[in-house]
């Protein structure tokens, strides 16, 4: 029987435990919507809650899709008003802090909005399946359906008070975080009638953000993100068995019991620690194949990507990957860099919608403009510039028609300093040795998750080689993606990489510390770019992750290189790495300077 309750319909921003759910996307929030049957008054009316049930037809398999439907107070088919579509992140439901705060906010706001638990999660049925166009997708696009009124939920309830741009079209946009933010895409793309998307903090290809390898050349796999990666693995197989009364279309097949095939197949492989050919190929097609990476020329909707620089699950590479693409395939879109994202980060006066503060927050004032303008059509709402970045240096954002470019080159000196002149490179050899156990920490990836302290990141003496710029003389300001072309020694290495395992392959780490002038060093938000090296006869080029940062008057940039990362599965074997640097033959970084200068 159908279930109906009611909320305040109020002008506060999205539910209290909005922020912390999106931050923390793997973790499931209590219910943010009264239980059923209660009712509270509001000055400016009622928002009506009804639980309803889809039966959907979704990558060759039948599914439920368990789903809450808000309709505000007054919206009627005399008075129809635009629809917002939401879901969970990976792990939440309909009912969590996320989901179900943002369908309460925009339906305060006038919005009908359906909140519903994607497939695999929550009382919805089938396996999990990484937000698949073909199947996630495609279901959305049934739920699309019902908005437009052309077909009713399985107890018969049908809307006709959605907008509509014509028959069957209704006005609908998407909004979520992390696996709630790919599903926008992956939606758009089999389905045109989407007309607004915000994804947050969500990736761009899965291949890199699993198993990341930072070099230009993708084909070559990286070094397995196996603490993130697990932790999704295990709370994807727990979610048959915590919750009661699942619907069995939920089990799903041999080797793994919630996942679809291919992505059982995918975890199994990461967790060999091996890369045979064949194998290995077929997981990059099929990881790229569920991700943005390789449908976003299919997505025409206006998108507004919100990415945390504290993130080392999705980095701010992932949101920059797809926003070039968009705009190379001439579909609108804008791109902030919030502080926060999966590994943590909130700022004060940042948007933290446990706080409520959407409509005084940067953040939350560019989500509503971008409804406003997408959704209401109000054609002379500005949506506010093209790229916007969390400063902390200044607790603001800072603005720019485009993301900067790389603007000063730096060499890599023999004696261990980063200099702007080439004919300041001293001639000299550093050599650094792994361990067969690693030797370098940049996080425990799920501290901040569930709350346990982190020990401050560090390289252990020998394992790794730093190249430091003298004091700054004054502030300088890096925003954007720093890219270093290197080319090292190792004749271990080398006697390996063409066994045909690219699990062979040298592996290291590259990142930028914050030298204080104390000697204290700060790894920026803790992130590291993976490398596995495809040929260390030749040089190569890595793109470290995104970031916005101060380097303060005093302080030192340094560069470094380290064997191993224990967050990762790195190299195979010890391969000691020499790296020679002469005047006419060194490595180089290149940054994204916005202001200041190294000198």
């Amino acid at each position: 029987m159908t279930r109906r309750r009611t909320v305040p319909r109020t002008r506060k921003p999205l539910a209290a435990a909005l922020g912390a759910a999106l931050a923390v996307p793997l973790l499931a929030a209590a219910p943010a919507v009264a239980a059923p049957g209660a009712a509270q008054s509001a000055a400016d009316g009622q928002v009506t809650v009804t639980a309803l049930k889809f039966t959907v037809r979704a990558g060759g398999r039948s599914c439920a899709v368990d789903a809450d439907l808000y309709r505000p107070a007054g919206v009627d088919r005399a008075h129809p008003a635009p629809a917002v579509l939401t879901t969970n992140g990976f792990g939440g439901n309909k009912a969590d802090g996320s989901t179900a705060g943002t369908a309460k906010a925009f339906a305060a706001r006038g919005y009908v909005a359906l909140a519903y638990s994607g497939l695999g999660f929550g009382k919805s049925g089938c396996p999990i399946s990484l937000d698949d166009p073909e199947i996630d997708g495609r279901a959305a696009s049934r739920l699309i359906d019902f908005l437009a009124g052309t077909r009713a939920a399985d107890d018969g309830t049908r809307v006709d008070y959605v907008t509509r741009d014509r028959p069957g079209d209704p006005r609908v946009g998407m909004i979520g975080g992390s696996y709630g933010g790919a599903i926008q895409m992956a939606t758009a793309a089999v389905d045109h009638r989407v007309d607004a998307l915000v994804p947050m903090i969500t990736w761009n290809d899965l291949s890199y953000a699993l198993d990341p390898n930072n070099v230009a050349d993708r084909k070559v796999p990286g070094a397995f993100k196996w603490q993130w990666t697990n932790g999704f693995y295990l709370m994807g197989e727990s979610q048959p068995i915590t919750p009661a009364n699942l619907d069995p279309s939920r089990w799903g097949t041999l080797g793994c019991v919630h996942f679809v095939s291919d992505a059982c197949k995918t975890i199994g492989l990461l967790n060999s620690g091996s890369y045979p050919a064949a194998p290995t190929a077929a997981m990059l097609r099929y990881a790229r194949s569920v991700s943005p990476v390789s449908y976003l020329d299919r997505v025409e909707a206006p998108t507004l990507l919100i990415q945390g620089q504290t993130d080392s699950l999705f980095n701010l590479n992932e949101a920059t990957a797809t926003y070039k693409a968009l705009k190379d395939n001439g579909t609108t879109t804008k791109m902030i860099w919030q502080s926060w994202g999966h590994s943590g980060g909130q700022a004060p006066g940042e948007l933290d919608l446990s706080q409520g503060n959407l409509e005084t927050s940067y953040t939350g004032q560019r989500i509503l403009a971008w409804f406003d303008r997408y959704l209401r059509k109000q054609r002379h709402t500005d949506t506010g510039p093209a790229f916007a970045y969390y400063r902390d240096w200044q607790s603001g954002y800072g603005e720019a028609s485009k993301v900067p470019p790389l603007s000063q080159k730096v060499y890599l000196s023999g004696d261990g300093k980063l200099v702007d002149n080439r004919a300041k490179v001293a001639r000299g050899s550093r050599t650094y040795t792994n361990s067969l156990v690693p030797t370098s920490h940049s996080e425990s990836s799920l501290a901040g998750m569930i709350g346990l302290p982190d020990p401050a990141p560090y390289d252990t003496p020998g394992t790794y080689l730093g190249w430091d710029t003298d004091p700054l003389k004054a502030p300088v300001d890096l925003v954007g993606s720093a890219k270093a072309t290197l080319k090292v020694s190792s004749p271990a290495a080398r006697a390996t990489q063409n066994l045909g395992d690219a699990a062979d392959k040298l592996v290291l780490f590259a990142k930028l510390y914050d030298v204080a002038p104390d000697g204290t060093k700060t790894l920026v938000r803790r992130l590291v770019a993976p490398v596995r090296v495809p040929d260390v006869t030749k040089p190569f080029t890595v793109a470290l992750p995104g970031i916005a940062h101060r380097y303060e008057a005093g302080h030192r940039i340094e560069f470094a290189i380290a064997a191993s990362d224990d967050a990762y599965l790195g190299n195979k074997g010890i391969k000691p790495v020499t790296v020679e640097s002469a005047p006419g033959d060194t490595g180089t970084l290149q940054l994204p300077l916005v202001s200041g200068r190294l000198n």
